[in-house]
Parts: C-alpha cells; structure tokens; sequence
C-alpha cells in the first residue's frame, strides 16, 4: 500500500488489511525459503501465517450460518509458499470437509480481486477473465479457486431457480480428477452471490451417476485408438505421434463427458440430482 498526497485520509478496508496482511506473510515465507531456511522452519511459519489470516477472515466474513453445515470454518488457502500444492487458492473459509459437502464463504470484493490476479497470470491454463460471471461458467476456476491437487471438469450445468434474496445461483454437475478418462465420481458444485457475499459449496452427487454403456463405449473406442498411437510413439521415438496420442485420450475424454452430459437429464436419477442442488442453492441462500 502507499499513501497519496491528499488533505483527507481514507481509511483501510477490511479486505485491504486481508490482502496486506496475506501478501506481507507470501514475501516473508519467499524471503525464507530463498534463505533455505529449515522445512520444519518454513512450516511452522507457514501455519502461524495462515491462522493469523484466517482470524482475519472470520472477522471480515461474519457469522456463518448455513443449514447442515458447520458454523467454524478453516482458511481455504493450502500453503502460502509458492513452491507448495494449493498455493493461491480463493481467500475465504471452508465450512466442511474435503471429502464431504463444503462451503468456502469469500466476497465479492475478495473474488474479484482474485480474478484480477488470475487475468495477469502469463500461463495460459492459469489465466482466468476478471469478469465474476464469465468465470463461474469454467471449469479453471473451480480447479483454481476451490481444488488444489486435481482438476475440475464439467459434465452439465443445471437449471436452478434463483433463490429468493439471492443475486445469482449457478450450479454444475462435474468430477474432479488427476487424468483423462470416465469419472463417475461426481460432485455437484453450486454457487450463490448475495449481496457482498459469495458462497461455492460442493457435495458428493446423490445419488450416484449411473453408469452410461453408450458414454463408456465412446471412451473405450477413443482409449484404444490413443493406446496404439503411444505404442508407436514408444517404438519409434515419435514425438508427434505422442502428441497425437494425448490428444486423442483427450479427445476421447471431452466426448465421454459430453455423452454424460448429454444422456444424464433422461435418466430417472436426474431430477433427484437437480433437486439437490436447488436445495443447497437455497440453504446457502438462507431459506
């Protein structure tokens, strides 16, 4: 921060403290890693940072109070060194479990501020746009801004009702995983913006996603052709025909989930699966 030149003094935000605060403790942990400070070292100040600002954040956020979720949350930010998995993640707190259904509670303020940085990122994979809407509607800002060690991938966007008193609910069907291939692990991800307050929760699909033999043979004709493109590229040292192989694994990979995509809404498991995420949009809502 720097002061202006100015007769009239304008007191610091909540939210400015928060981000000087993080940023002050992100140079720190740099200043010491550059150092080669001690692990155990790097850790324990890595820790006493991130408590400090989540503090911060229970005291900026208020009181959480959505049904069937618990009122302590924990900083979503993994690590505050660079070199660290679930580095940058979105500031707010997380109300729940990682394995469970989740809630990380940010602001509008926070979030956009989030995306400012994520639009200057150079690596294309990083780079999100600084509009709030358009970037709920990719599967990079979930990865970036809630995931930390698997990518989120999209299989459909549901119809909600806008809950009353809310600004905005959107809400998708997706699974998170480490590679290409058919992932029936899937987790429904609604977000709710109220007024200054942005809510993303995420919870296991109930039911289960049934099983599609028409999407499984998709993957398994697409999983073939790229498994005898890579023997070839074993044999012969072809780095295009690596190229070629990968490509059709994801190929093959955005087709399973588009047939997913496109089969799920007839399936007698749907409209369960639909009801569920209009009812976490409207706890998160406050109804």
């Amino acid at each position: 921060m720097f002061a202006l030149a100015s007769s009239a003094a304008f007191a610091a935000t909540p939210e400015d403290d928060y981000i000087a605060a993080r940023d002050k403790a992100i140079a720190a942990i740099a200043a010491m890693d550059s150092a080669n400070t001690p692990v155990e070292t790097l850790d324990a100040a890595n820790e006493k940072a991130r408590a400090d600002l989540e503090t911060r954040l229970n005291a900026l956020l208020g009181p959480f109070t959505v049904k069937d979720f618990p009122a302590t949350g924990t900083i979503n930010l993994e690590s505050l060194s660079s070199s660290d998995v679930g580095f940058g993640m979105l500031d707010g707190l997380r109300h729940g479990t990682e394995d469970g259904p989740s809630i990380v509670a940010s602001t509008r303020g926070l979030v956009e501020r989030w995306l400012q940085s994520r639009a200057a990122e150079t690596d294309a994979d990083l780079k999100l746009p600084t509009s709030f809407d358009a970037a709920l509607k990719l599967d990079a800002f979930y990865t970036q801004a809630i995931g930390s060690d698997a990518a989120f991938t999209g299989t459909l966007d549901f119809k909600l009702k806008t809950p009353e008193g809310a600004d905005m609910a959107i809400a998708r069907l997706g699974g998170w995983a480490q590679d290409v291939g058919p992932n029936y692990d899937q987790e429904v991800v609604v977000t709710v913006v109220k007024g200054n307050s942005v809510l993303i929760a995420e919870a296991p699909a109930t039911p289960a996603i049934p099983k599609i033999a028409a999407c499984d043979a998709v993957w398994t004709a697409a999983d073939a052709a790229a498994q005898k493109l890579a023997k070839q590229a074993t044999d012969e040292s072809d780095e295009t025909t690596s190229d070629a192989a990968n490509a059709a694994w994801t190929k093959g990979d955005n087709d399973f989930r588009a047939c997913l995509g496109k089969s799920l809404p007839a399936d007698a498991a749907f409209p369960t699966l639909l009801a569920q995420a209009q009812s976490l949009a409207d706890h998160m809502a406050g109804k």
